[in-house]
């Protein structure tokens, strides 16, 4: 950011302002998250990326932040057709900050269709008004979509190692005072996990190797999908093309998970089924017992991230969401 940029304070009190838009809504509701702030105005939603670097994604300049919203945009096109409307700059003229305007943008904006909040899989769920039609519809959905998706060449030893640096990440966390209380019990569901990746390694390296592979959604749980008419799944994992790159039952049994830990255990297994039917290809349930595991410890590390990070946002409910992956990795991970 040069040094006569905006803030990013300041571009969201602009952002936050039902007078920047040009379709005037009422409000604006602001939701921020990890990565970007949402501004909710009226029928549409715009996403400002926050100027963050990390392992895995780089966001620090405004080229790099336009180049990950155009990747947004078109990737979530695949799963999310007519929601994603593009991407527009945020301008600094004469007249201060505009959305589109005529001055240099100093950054840049994803620009979606507002989907309706109570149609939110992981609003539907804990309200019981998921139907067996939607289950059908959403596993219908994914399957059509992984039987297209593209298959990039996958090496198996780059495909393993992405465990074992998820595990290594998790016991560097475990070092930090804070998560004292979760450290036994994670540092015994992680040496289960690394026991089971060991004796699983065939199984993992025959998928790698049998091109079944493909650039999925990368980040496919509850509250990215949204039961309209079609089904839309949107919010992918834009920022890293690795990371995408998962078997899509892995996918398939993150999804199962969250959907298990909002009260609806039966969704994974009926989507797994219609996608196993659509693509003919049915895996060993110890591999997607293997798949649940690692999933729910990498959400059990994320939720102690949380404990250990300085803003510690619900904080109180970090703890008890951790104990719930937990036993969910262990359940998994149990000799049956």
């Amino acid at each position: 950011m040069a040094a006569d940029d905006p803030p990013l304070s300041a571009k969201a009190r602009f952002l936050s302002r039902p007078g920047a838009y040009a379709h005037r809504p009422s409000r604006v509701d602001v939701i921020e998250t990890t990565l970007s702030f949402v501004f909710l105005a009226g029928p549409r939603v715009f996403k400002l990326k926050k100027p963050l670097i990390s392992s895995v994604f780089d966001f620090s300049s405004v080229a790099k932040r336009e180049t990950n919203c155009r990747a947004e945009a078109a990737l979530n096109a695949r799963l999310a057709e007519g929601v994603y409307f593009g991407v527009v700059p945020l301008t600094r003229g004469p007249g201060g900050l505009a959305i589109g305007g005529e001055g240099e943008a100093v950054d840049w904006l994803v620009v979606m269709r507002r989907l309706p909040a109570s149609r939110m899989l992981d609003r539907t769920i804990p309200a019981g008004r998921v139907t067996s039609g939607e289950v059908a519809a959403l596993g219908e959905r994914l399957a059509a979509f992984y039987a297209t998706a593209e298959r990039p060449p996958a090496s198996p030893s780059l495909y393993l190692e992405r465990y074992a640096r998820h595990i290594a990440e998790a016991r560097a966390l475990l070092r930090e005072p804070v998560v004292a209380d979760e450290r036994a019990p994670f540092a015994l569901a992680l040496a289960r996990l690394e026991a089971r990746l060991a004796a699983d390694r065939p199984l993992l390296e025959t998928r790698a190797r049998g091109g079944v592979l493909v650039d999925g959604h990368g980040d496919l749980r509850p509250e990215h999908v949204c039961l309209t008419d079609p089904i839309v799944v949107f919010d992918c994992l834009e920022f890293s093309d690795d990371l995408r790159i998962v078997d899509p039952f892995d996918e398939i049994a993150y999804l199962g998970l969250e959907c298990r830990r909002l009260g609806a255990p039966a969704i994974g297994p009926m989507i797994e089924a219609a996608v196993t039917t659509r693509l003919g290809d049915r895996v060993s349930p110890r591999l997607v017992r293997l798949y649940m595991a690692a999933r729910a410890l990498l959400r059990a590390r994320q939720c102690l991230a949380h404990l250990s990070s300085r803003r510690r946002r619900r904080a109180r409910a970090w703890r008890p969401l951790t104990r719930t992956y937990l036993a969910i990795a262990m359940e998994a991970l149990a000799d049956t």
